[in-house]
Protein backbone atom coordinates (compact mmCIF):
# COMPACT_ATOMS: atom_id res chain seq x y z
CA UNK A 1 0.00 0.00 0.00
CA UNK A 2 1.25 3.74 -0.91
CA UNK A 3 2.36 5.83 2.06
CA UNK A 4 0.16 8.18 0.63
CA UNK A 5 -4.03 8.25 0.57
CA UNK A 6 -6.15 10.29 -1.40
CA UNK A 7 -9.64 11.23 -0.36
CA UNK A 8 -12.83 12.89 -2.40
CA UNK A 9 -15.73 14.49 -0.85
CA UNK A 10 -18.96 12.97 -2.30
CA UNK A 11 -19.31 15.92 -4.85
CA UNK A 12 -16.07 16.18 -5.72
CA UNK A 13 -15.50 19.73 -4.51
CA UNK A 14 -12.88 18.62 -1.65
CA UNK A 15 -10.12 16.49 -1.16
CA UNK A 16 -7.44 15.51 1.32
CA UNK A 17 -4.21 13.47 1.48
CA UNK A 18 -2.46 12.04 3.93
CA UNK A 19 0.76 10.89 4.09
CA UNK A 20 2.00 8.35 7.02
CA UNK A 21 -1.14 9.22 8.89
CA UNK A 22 -0.44 13.07 8.81
CA UNK A 23 -2.99 15.20 6.96
CA UNK A 24 -0.52 16.97 3.86
CA UNK A 25 -3.10 18.46 2.22
CA UNK A 26 -7.03 19.33 2.23
CA UNK A 27 -8.32 21.24 -0.87
CA UNK A 28 -11.51 22.95 -1.76
CA UNK A 29 -12.56 24.05 -5.28
CA UNK A 30 -8.45 23.98 -6.03
CA UNK A 31 -7.75 25.79 -2.75
CA UNK A 32 -5.24 24.80 -0.53
CA UNK A 33 -6.20 24.95 3.28
CA UNK A 34 -3.26 24.02 4.64
CA UNK A 35 0.26 25.26 4.84
CA UNK A 36 2.36 23.01 3.06
CA UNK A 37 6.08 21.55 3.86
CA UNK A 38 9.01 23.64 2.85
CA UNK A 39 7.10 26.55 2.80
CA UNK A 40 8.48 29.10 5.64
CA UNK A 41 7.47 28.88 9.06
CA UNK A 42 7.08 25.16 10.01
CA UNK A 43 8.52 21.41 8.57
CA UNK A 44 5.45 20.12 9.14
CA UNK A 45 1.38 20.51 8.43
CA UNK A 46 0.23 18.97 11.43
CA UNK A 47 1.26 16.76 14.11
CA UNK A 48 0.29 15.52 17.29
CA UNK A 49 1.37 16.41 21.36
CA UNK A 50 1.07 13.38 23.45
CA UNK A 51 1.20 12.65 26.31
CA UNK A 52 2.60 15.73 27.41
CA UNK A 53 2.66 19.41 25.43
CA UNK A 54 5.28 22.14 26.65
CA UNK A 55 9.02 22.00 26.87
CA UNK A 56 11.28 19.46 29.63
CA UNK A 57 14.81 20.36 28.42
CA UNK A 58 14.69 22.87 31.75
CA UNK A 59 13.75 19.78 33.82
CA UNK A 60 16.73 17.50 32.55
CA UNK A 61 13.73 16.01 30.17
CA UNK A 62 11.89 14.80 33.21
CA UNK A 63 7.86 14.59 34.21
CA UNK A 64 6.41 13.52 37.27
CA UNK A 65 3.98 10.42 36.85
CA UNK A 66 1.86 8.58 39.65
CA UNK A 67 4.44 5.22 38.46
CA UNK A 68 8.03 7.00 37.99
CA UNK A 69 9.40 10.21 35.92
CA UNK A 70 8.94 9.89 32.54
CA UNK A 71 12.08 10.72 30.37
CA UNK A 72 10.32 13.06 27.69
CA UNK A 73 11.37 15.59 24.90
CA UNK A 74 9.13 18.65 24.31
CA UNK A 75 5.45 17.34 22.93
CA UNK A 76 6.12 13.94 24.64
CA UNK A 77 6.93 10.50 22.54
CA UNK A 78 3.82 10.02 20.19
CA UNK A 79 5.75 11.46 16.96
CA UNK A 80 8.93 9.48 17.56
CA UNK A 81 6.14 6.52 16.61
CA UNK A 82 5.35 5.31 12.88
CA UNK A 83 1.22 5.20 12.13
CA UNK A 84 -0.16 1.95 11.21
CA UNK A 85 -2.90 2.23 8.37
CA UNK A 86 -5.94 0.56 10.18
CA UNK A 87 -8.51 0.61 7.32
CA UNK A 88 -9.41 2.63 4.23
CA UNK A 89 -13.06 3.41 2.48
CA UNK A 90 -14.16 5.39 0.30
CA UNK A 91 -14.25 8.97 2.41
CA UNK A 92 -12.76 7.49 5.17
CA UNK A 93 -9.42 6.43 6.94
CA UNK A 94 -7.75 5.15 10.49
CA UNK A 95 -4.74 5.08 11.55
CA UNK A 96 -2.66 3.65 15.10
CA UNK A 97 0.06 4.18 16.83
CA UNK A 98 0.85 1.56 19.75
CA UNK A 99 3.48 1.80 22.80
CA UNK A 100 4.41 -1.14 25.42
CA UNK A 101 5.32 0.48 29.02
CA UNK A 102 8.99 1.87 29.48
CA UNK A 103 10.14 1.01 26.02
CA UNK A 104 12.98 3.09 24.92
CA UNK A 105 12.16 5.41 21.92
CA UNK A 106 14.98 7.09 19.73
CA UNK A 107 14.68 10.60 20.39
CA UNK A 108 15.12 12.02 16.38
CA UNK A 109 16.13 15.21 17.74
CA UNK A 110 19.26 14.07 19.45
CA UNK A 111 22.06 15.17 18.69
CA UNK A 112 22.00 17.86 16.84
CA UNK A 113 18.19 19.79 18.91
CA UNK A 114 18.53 17.97 21.85
CA UNK A 115 20.95 16.31 24.54
CA UNK A 116 18.33 13.61 25.31
CA UNK A 117 19.08 10.34 23.65
CA UNK A 118 16.29 8.29 24.21
CA UNK A 119 12.38 8.47 25.51
CA UNK A 120 10.10 6.61 27.28
CA UNK A 121 6.83 6.56 29.10
CA UNK A 122 5.33 4.13 32.51
CA UNK A 123 2.26 3.53 30.61
CA UNK A 124 0.90 1.29 27.21
CA UNK A 125 -1.13 2.98 25.09
CA UNK A 126 -2.90 2.90 21.78
CA UNK A 127 -3.49 5.69 20.28
CA UNK A 128 -6.06 5.87 17.15
CA UNK A 129 -6.51 8.69 14.23
CA UNK A 130 -9.29 8.83 11.93
CA UNK A 131 -10.16 11.28 9.11
CA UNK A 132 -13.78 11.16 7.66
CA UNK A 133 -13.86 13.58 4.56
CA UNK A 134 -17.97 14.85 3.91
CA UNK A 135 -19.31 17.48 1.42
CA UNK A 136 -18.95 20.26 4.05
CA UNK A 137 -16.15 19.47 6.38
CA UNK A 138 -13.46 16.95 7.39
CA UNK A 139 -13.39 15.48 10.51
CA UNK A 140 -10.67 14.33 12.75
CA UNK A 141 -10.93 11.70 15.92
CA UNK A 142 -8.60 10.75 18.16
CA UNK A 143 -9.13 8.08 20.14
CA UNK A 144 -6.51 7.29 23.21
CA UNK A 145 -6.85 3.61 24.71
CA UNK A 146 -4.70 3.05 27.90
CA UNK A 147 -4.86 1.92 31.45
CA UNK A 148 -7.15 3.35 34.24
CA UNK A 149 -5.66 6.78 35.35
CA UNK A 150 -3.28 7.10 33.20
CA UNK A 151 -1.83 10.48 33.14
CA UNK A 152 -1.99 12.49 29.59
CA UNK A 153 -1.91 15.97 27.86
CA UNK A 154 -3.26 15.80 24.03
CA UNK A 155 -2.71 18.44 21.96
CA UNK A 156 -3.53 18.42 18.23
CA UNK A 157 -0.90 21.00 15.85
CA UNK A 158 -2.36 21.75 12.71
CA UNK A 159 -1.24 25.31 10.28
CA UNK A 160 -2.69 26.68 8.03
CA UNK A 161 -2.43 28.68 5.12
CA UNK A 162 -2.40 32.73 5.62
CA UNK A 163 -3.32 34.53 1.99
CA UNK A 164 -3.98 37.57 3.41
CA UNK A 165 -1.72 38.99 6.26
CA UNK A 166 -5.24 41.41 7.24
CA UNK A 167 -7.07 38.18 7.86
CA UNK A 168 -8.68 37.99 11.51
CA UNK A 169 -9.43 35.06 13.43
CA UNK A 170 -12.54 35.11 15.44
CA UNK A 171 -13.31 33.19 18.43
CA UNK A 172 -16.29 33.05 20.48
CA UNK A 173 -15.44 36.05 22.59
CA UNK A 174 -12.42 37.57 20.93
CA UNK A 175 -10.85 39.34 17.42
CA UNK A 176 -7.33 38.49 16.90
CA UNK A 177 -5.15 39.66 14.15
CA UNK A 178 -1.74 38.44 12.43
CA UNK A 179 0.03 40.60 14.89
CA UNK A 180 -1.49 39.51 17.85
CA UNK A 181 -0.31 35.82 16.75
CA UNK A 182 3.50 37.30 16.10
CA UNK A 183 3.60 39.08 19.54
CA UNK A 184 2.86 36.36 21.61
CA UNK A 185 5.76 34.26 20.27
CA UNK A 186 7.26 31.03 21.32
CA UNK A 187 4.55 30.55 24.59
CA UNK A 188 1.31 31.00 21.71
CA UNK A 189 -1.64 33.07 22.01
CA UNK A 190 -4.15 31.40 24.14
CA UNK A 191 -7.79 31.23 23.71
CA UNK A 192 -8.44 30.22 27.01
CA UNK A 193 -11.98 27.79 27.35
CA UNK A 194 -11.80 28.45 23.54
CA UNK A 195 -13.30 25.43 21.38
CA UNK A 196 -13.78 27.27 17.88
CA UNK A 197 -11.96 29.84 15.60
CA UNK A 198 -12.92 31.04 12.56
CA UNK A 199 -10.24 32.46 9.50
CA UNK A 200 -12.23 35.33 7.76
CA UNK A 201 -10.42 37.71 5.50
CA UNK A 202 -8.09 35.22 3.84
CA UNK A 203 -8.50 36.13 0.26
CA UNK A 204 -10.89 33.68 -1.06
CA UNK A 205 -10.99 30.83 1.71
CA UNK A 206 -12.90 31.17 5.17
CA UNK A 207 -11.93 28.31 7.57
CA UNK A 208 -13.41 27.49 10.88
CA UNK A 209 -12.36 24.95 13.03
CA UNK A 210 -14.30 23.30 16.04
CA UNK A 211 -13.79 20.91 18.67
CA UNK A 212 -14.90 18.38 21.40
CA UNK A 213 -12.95 16.86 24.31
CA UNK A 214 -10.10 19.76 23.98
CA UNK A 215 -10.34 22.69 26.70
CA UNK A 216 -8.48 25.47 25.21
CA UNK A 217 -6.44 26.23 21.66
CA UNK A 218 -3.59 28.16 21.27
CA UNK A 219 -2.39 30.20 18.33
CA UNK A 220 0.88 30.45 16.61
CA UNK A 221 3.43 31.33 14.27
CA UNK A 222 6.84 33.59 13.53
CA UNK A 223 5.53 34.36 9.66
CA UNK A 224 2.89 35.91 7.84
CA UNK A 225 1.77 32.82 5.75
CA UNK A 226 0.70 30.22 7.99
CA UNK A 227 -0.68 30.19 11.38
CA UNK A 228 -1.23 27.19 13.90
CA UNK A 229 -4.40 27.04 15.33
CA UNK A 230 -4.00 24.25 18.54
CA UNK A 231 -6.56 22.53 20.36
CA UNK A 232 -5.18 21.44 23.66
CA UNK A 233 -6.10 20.12 26.81
CA UNK A 234 -3.78 22.17 28.88
CA UNK A 235 -1.66 25.43 28.09
CA UNK A 236 1.86 24.41 28.92
CA UNK A 237 3.39 27.84 29.03
CA UNK A 238 1.12 28.63 32.61
CA UNK A 239 3.66 26.53 34.27
CA UNK A 240 7.36 26.18 35.16
CA UNK A 241 8.73 23.14 33.49
CA UNK A 242 9.08 20.98 36.86
CA UNK A 243 5.62 21.90 37.02
CA UNK A 244 4.15 20.86 33.66
CA UNK A 245 3.02 17.22 35.31
CA UNK A 246 -0.20 19.90 36.81
CA UNK A 247 -1.71 19.67 33.43
CA UNK A 248 -2.52 15.92 33.46
CA UNK A 249 -5.78 14.88 32.87
CA UNK A 250 -6.02 11.07 34.43
CA UNK A 251 -7.58 8.40 31.65
CA UNK A 252 -11.00 6.35 31.63
CA UNK A 253 -9.22 3.79 29.98
CA UNK A 254 -10.96 5.65 26.81
CA UNK A 255 -11.02 8.91 25.74
CA UNK A 256 -11.91 10.45 22.54
CA UNK A 257 -11.68 13.83 21.12
CA UNK A 258 -12.32 15.63 18.01
CA UNK A 259 -11.94 18.65 15.22
CA UNK A 260 -13.95 19.56 12.56
CA UNK A 261 -12.71 21.53 10.05
CA UNK A 262 -15.19 23.52 7.82
CA UNK A 263 -13.42 25.51 4.50
CA UNK A 264 -15.47 27.61 2.29
CA UNK A 265 -14.46 29.40 -1.10
CA UNK A 266 -15.73 31.96 -2.63
CA UNK A 267 -14.55 30.28 -5.86
CA UNK A 268 -17.68 28.17 -7.37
Amino acid sequence: MSDKIILYSADKKSVITIDKGELVSYQVNNIEILHQKGDPGWGNTEIEMFPIIGATKENNFLIKTPKKEARLDQHGILRTLLYSTNTVENNKVSYSKNYIANTQVSNPKFPDKSTQEFLDWPYDFQFIKTFELTDESLKIYFEIQSEKDMPFMLGFHPAFKIYDPKMVLKSENQEIGLKDILQAGAPALLIKDGKEVTIQNNGNLKVAIKTKGFKHIMLWTEVSNMVCIEPVTFYPSGVSANKLHTGFDYSSGLERFEVTIFAQSSLK
